[in-house]
């Protein structure tokens, strides 16, 4: 049957629609103003300078770039959280280096600094890690080991674009920053990516990586700096076409002007959940945020017996509800070669289901989702 709700839906409208019309009407729908500002409202959402931010077509292709600008290749190893999307370990895997999978915490599902340090060999040269679901996470701890043990550290914040820990943006914690703006996210623009730098050289380059390796990244760009021969270019190193358009910057641009309404409905759907889910024993919910943490609500991820999880996510469905478990475990990705046992982040895996949370659901619709939840674990074993 067709879902009625979905676990995760844009919220687009005529604001977004007008904002592509202006590109279309000025017939510059390439890399542009539009991208330009899409950067520099991203990075004053950051607290970052401008010139630290780039943005690119996917979160993918902007994590590909974080690699690259690490020098990242063969003999080295990385130290990522088996919960993650595929694209950070293929990133890793493309470059010749091996994604080394750590456990995580079995509630939060994101890795603790003792995790990471638990991975660490001579051979470690940089830390990718995942906000899963929003929850920043031990991410303070994290950069202060990566610091003290002279490792990059990599944030892939796809699910914590609004995410803080006392006032700092996460994402710049370490020394490399990756968001998403695709279709699924809480502020949209229907594919894109963003990354931040910390040294100003590498953030440079990486908006040079991002268009083929040249030293500018449009027409638009170079005739904005000179009168002549705008069109000449150099290349400084081989690389691929990442950059993102006007088409698509224009409704990030309008997407980050309602980000701060959208993550609020966020939290209130989340609180509306917690509230009344709170006497089903045999449901446990998302942890909450400690003191000083600030929380995108990416996901509302639920956890019950795993001999349940798969039958209760079949009865939703039947019912009209899309739910999912992000992020299938790395570790068990025969292509990566990894070989351990994870037993928190395998436990969590199979107890864990997310439910539908975006700024587009009634408070009918949270109702109907948790009505049909505590139903389906009615004779399920309490936690």
């Amino acid at each position: 049957m067709a879902t009625t709700i979905n676990v995760m839906q844009p919220e687009l409208g005529e604001a977004e629609l007008a904002a592509v019309r202006e590109v279309f009407e000025s017939r510059w729908i390439g890399r542009g103003p539009r991208t330009a500002r899409f950067e520099r409202m991203f990075a004053e959402h950051l607290g970052a300078d401008p010139g630290q931010v780039t943005s690119t077509s996917t979160c993918t292709e902007a994590t590909f770039i974080a690699v690259q600008l690490l020098g990242l290749g063969p003999g080295d190893e990385v130290v990522m959280p088996t919960v993650h999307f595929v694209g950070a370990a293929n990133a890793v895997a493309a470059s010749g280096a091996r994604p080394v999978f750590c456990d995580v915490d079995p509630h939060t599902l994101n890795p603790s600094a003792e995790d990471v340090a638990a991975c660490l060999t001579p051979a470690t040269r940089a830390v990718l890690v995942l906000h899963y679901a929003g929850h920043p996470g031990d991410i303070a701890a994290i950069a202060d080991l990566c610091r003290r043990r002279g490792l990059p550290l990599i944030e892939d914040a796809a699910n914590a674009v609004a995410s803080r820990v006392d006032g700092q943006a996460c994402g710049t914690f370490g020394d490399i920053g990756v968001w998403s703006f695709d279709h699924g996210k809480i502020a949209v623009s229907v594919d894109g990516g963003m990354l931040w730098a910390r040294d100003p050289a590498l953030a440079e380059r990486a908006a040079r990586l991002a268009f083929l390796g040249m030293e500018q990244r449009s027409g638009f760009d170079q005739a904005m700096r000179v009168a002549t021969r705008w069109w000449d270019f150099d290349v400084s190193s081989f690389s691929r076409r990442a950059v993102l358009n006007d088409v698509l910057a224009a409704i990030g641009c309008v997407q980050l002007e309602r980000l701060g309404a959208f993550v609020r409905r966020r939290r209130e759907v989340a609180a509306r959940y917690d509230a009344a889910l709170a006497e089903v024993k045999a449901v446990r919910l998302p942890p909450r945020p400690p003191a000083g943490h600030e929380h995108s609500h990416f996901l509302y991820a639920v956890q019950m017996d795993p001999s349940v999880r798969d039958r209760v996510a079949r009865e939703l469905y039947e019912n009209g509800i899309y739910t999912t478990f992000r992020y299938p475990l790395l570790h068990e990705v025969a292509a990566y070669g990894s070989g351990v046992r994870l037993p928190r982040a395998e436990h969590a895996a199979a107890a864990t289901l997310c439910l539908p949370q975006h700024q587009g659901l009634s408070d009918a619709d949270v109702d109907s989702v948790a009505a049909a939840l505590t139903d389906a674990l009615a004779t399920a074993p309490a936690l």
